[in-house]
């Protein structure tokens, strides 16, 4: 009998890192339904973080708000979303956990808005936390339907930024052009705890790997707007109080970099998510671990949760395997690796029936273990 750990993130756009766990140990124990099985959902701080957590953690909570959507106003635009509040544990306060996506993410816009979107409503649901006396916070960055340097959460937060006849400058990157002053006088302070920054991504705000050079053509910006959108993060660098060449600032379309103004500290979000979930204990104790993800590809190895879950694995000599929608790059460092893409023929198969194919993975992977 052997003990098996499936740590996949979700497959997006068409499974839950959740989904796709059940659905490879499925799989799995079809061939050898006497192996103990270790269903551990991932994440890696952007969509599905805070579902990992709470399914995760005995006692969490999930609080619900009512906060402006990624392109709302203070008249309608609004989204209901919701932050976890983990309790105290280990002698460590209580946290909130955020997920950006739940009110700023790209998947809640109608048409893409590479300019007007903004984070404000992320920084309404930061605030909540606050509000409820949370001792510390995760902010988990992924998903953002913007690239406005996280001006719009630190507005949320009490920060003020105005142009040079000192009046607001309009939400979203758009306003980055006109920012000449950011008065944080009014924001408000961090948690006795502090503010950790869960991200997948080591970019910097500014450059060819910046926010706007590689982040906001996904969200839908031309050329012109790339520039526009540089030129404004560079103003706004210009006027905050953080480095904007640190790993991860460019996250979140900047937003890593203004919560760094705030004094948020950034870490790999697979890596926090892991130790949450207990996953180095849970993989030191097994046979084999599975991971995966939609697209394994070149940005894998920069802290993605398959090349995290590797990484434990190697280090507890625990054999990693791969699952991936599409494999893009070389998985030389897994025992073995499964193209969903392969065994459904094409990519439109794979994504159309991706529950399917992640069971006929999870039987080929027991299979394969049996030989």
């Amino acid at each position: 009998m052997a003990r098996i750990v499936f740590a996949p993130d979700s497959f997006k756009g068409t499974a839950s890192a959740a989904d796709a766990a059940a659905a490879l140990a499925r799989g799995w124990r079809a061939v050898r339904p006497d192996d103990e099985l270790d269903v551990a959902p991932m994440a890696d701080g952007g969509e599905g973080t805070l579902d990992a957590l709470a399914a995760a953690v005995p006692g969490a909570r999930r609080m619900p708000a009512r906060v402006e959507g990624p392109v709302g106003t203070p008249d309608g635009g609004t989204v209901d979303a919701e932050w976890l509040l983990l309790p105290a544990a280990g002698g460590r306060g209580s946290l909130g956990v955020v997920e950006l996506a739940a009110a700023s993410g790209i998947t809640l816009l109608p048409e893409l808005a590479p300019l007007d979107a903004h984070t404000y409503g992320f920084g309404q649901l930061v605030a909540a936390a606050l509000d409820a006396g949370v001792d510390g916070l995760l902010l988990a960055i992924g998903g953002s339907a913007s690239t406005d340097g996280g001006k719009g959460a630190l507005a949320a937060l009490g920060a003020r930024f105005l142009d040079g006849a000192g009046a607001k400058v309009a939400p979203g990157g758009r306003g980055l052009a006109d920012v000449a002053t950011a008065d944080l006088s009014g924001l408000r302070p961090l948690p006795p705890g502090g503010a950790l920054v869960l991200t997948d991504v080591t970019n910097p705000l500014l450059g060819p790997s910046g926010a706007a050079a590689v982040f906001a053509p996904q969200k839908g910006a031309d050329a012109e707007q790339v520039t526009l959108l540089e030129e404004g993060l560079a103003r706004l660098a210009r006027l905050l109080p953080a480095d904007p060449g640190t790993p991860g600032a460019g996250a979140a379309g900047g937003t890593g970099f203004g919560l760094l103004a705030w004094g948020a500290a950034l870490t790999s979000g697979a890596g926090a998510v892991a130790d949450a979930l207990g996953l180095p204990d849970r993989i030191a104790a097994a046979d084999l671990v599975v991971t995966g993800e939609g697209s394994f590809d070149g940005q894998t190895a920069a802290g993605k949760v398959p090349d995290r879950v590797a990484e434990l694995a190697e280090e507890r000599g625990v054999p990693p395997v791969l699952v991936a929608g599409r494999i893009a790059a070389r998985a030389s460092r897994y025992a073995q690796a499964i193209s969903l893409t392969d065994l459904a023929g094409s990519p439109a198969a794979a994504m159309a029936e991706p529950l399917r194919f992640l069971e006929a993975a999870g039987r080929e992977l027991a299979q394969a273990l049996g030989r």
